[in-house]
């Protein structure tokens, strides 16, 4: 019988698993850029260029490395080739050449070939300037995945933003709906005309058509977000709902990605220059090869194929005495790129500087505001609360109510905008401080 119950509990605890739904996850900030971090695609296109930028630094150590080739050939000479032979070489009378043809008409060639590089000062720059390339390939990574940070947090905010809207709604409408049932009420006693109660009607419509955009918005929002994340648009997720900031926090000044990348930008053409100058210097390599070679002759009674080694060694050395100038016409190209990249690094310090003194500006005049609106909601509350009782005593008339209650929402609204301006603010001073990243 313990056993028949027991199954019975198990059984009526999975229909009832079955028929509720399943809560959403409560999502933090940084659980959203975390699982960003796993499942953007952009990001996971980031590490396999990092990953490429590696291999390319790896191809370009490579070219010091020894290479072997092994080269087969075959011929067969229809016509043998002819060669000129002085008479005198047979007793016959000098300055007289008689021609003749040598060889057999089966030709076979098989050898191994080495050559190692001893020095190539193009080599070397190409490994240096791939290296720098692999270092900026960081840094764009970087830098997407700050951009993506960056995009997150202005979406989580946003959602925020639109569930709160949404709270202020709910409430107004709660209001106007106790307002309207009074309005009736007092129309039925003929003590209000009808056309009051259409005033308190439409109020009413306007706030559920108002909800209803601000619910498609933040849905519109959500899957933005989803997006950014890589997750599922189907997937049920909700954020928490307590806006979290601090006020007057400074944050300190770190050499932001762009202006990294400009460096970088500028010592990869530093080196690309230093390459294009090295380039006229002379390279040497070591070489050598071994091999057979066979001759045949099918033709009876002296048919044969007979092999012979051929091997040597030797240092190649290659210097370009004059190639019509092109060197020289890259390098002073060079030397412009760099001119213009060290203009963008200033140009780019200076920006910086201003967007962070304006975003302080904005940060700044955003945290007042927030001061200020939020006790105008409070004050703006009160007075909507007493407009309704004197409308009810038959103190004040609907046009009172109908003013406190878009005082009211107006004050909402500007607080709502107070805080945006403030979270946005304080995002882009993050950015351009280089804090984008951190926790904190």
């Amino acid at each position: 019988m313990s056993n028949q119950k027991l199954r019975l509990v198990l059984s009526l605890v999975f229909l009832l698993a079955a028929f509720i739904p399943a809560k959403a996850q409560k999502w933090t900030l940084q659980q959203c850029i975390d699982t960003a971090q796993v499942h953007n695609k952009n990001l996971q296109i980031g590490r396999n260029n990092i990953a490429l930028g590696e291999q390319k630094q790896k191809e370009a150590k490579a070219s010091l490395n020894p290479k072997v080739n092994l080269a087969a050939d075959y011929k067969y000479f229809f016509e043998l080739p002819y060669q000129l032979m002085p008479q005198s070489a047979f007793g016959g009378p000098e300055g007289l050449y008689k021609e003749t043809q040598f060889g057999v008409p089966h030709n076979i060639g098989l050898n191994i070939q080495v050559a190692m590089p001893l020095y190539n000062p193009q080599a070397y720059g190409a490994i240096k300037t791939t290296k720098i390339a692999s270092e900026m390939r960081k840094l764009q990574y970087k830098k997407t995945e700050e951009q993506l940070f960056f995009e997150i947090s202005n979406l989580y905010f946003n959602a925020q933003i639109l569930e709160h809207q949404l709270i202020f709604i709910d409430s107004n409408l709660m209001n106007t709906s106790k307002l309207l049932k009074n309005m009736q009420l007092l129309h039925d006693q003929l003590m209000v005309k009808g056309t009051d109660v259409n005033k308190i009607q439409l109020q009413k419509d306007q706030l559920l058509t108002q909800h209803e955009l601000v619910a498609s918005n933040l849905e519109q929002v959500m899957n933005a977000l989803k997006f950014a994340m890589g997750l599922s648009f189907s997937q049920n997720i909700s954020l928490e709902k307590d806006i979290l900031f601090q006020i007057q926090k400074e944050y300190l000044s770190t050499s932001i990605v762009d202006l990294q990348l400009a460096n970088t930008q500028n010592r990869l053409l530093t080196s690309e220059l230093k390459t294009l100058r090295n380039s006229r210097l002379p390279s040497a390599s070591l070489y050598g090869s071994y091999g057979q070679t066979g001759f045949g002759y099918d033709e009876k009674p002296n048919d044969f194929l007979k092999f012979f080694p051929t091997s040597f060694a030797g240092v190649q050395v290659s210097y370009s005495l004059f190639n019509g100038t092109i060197t020289k016409r890259k390098i002073n190209q060079k030397k412009l790129e760099i001119q213009n990249s060290e203009l963008q690094i200033s140009l780019a310090e200076e920006q910086n500087n201003m967007l962070i003194e304006n975003a302080h500006r904005r940060r700044l005049v955003a945290q007042n505001s927030i001061k200020n609106n939020s006790s105008q909601i409070n004050l703006a509350s009160e007075v909507y609360d007493q407009s309704v009782l004197q409308q009810k005593e038959g103190i004040s008339n609907l046009t009172d109510v109908l003013m406190a209650d878009n005082a009211l929402r107006e004050a909402q609204q500007m607080y709502l905008a107070a805080v945006i301006d403030y979270l946005k603010a304080d995002l882009e001073l993050k950015k351009l401080t280089g804090n984008i990243s951190s926790k904190n």
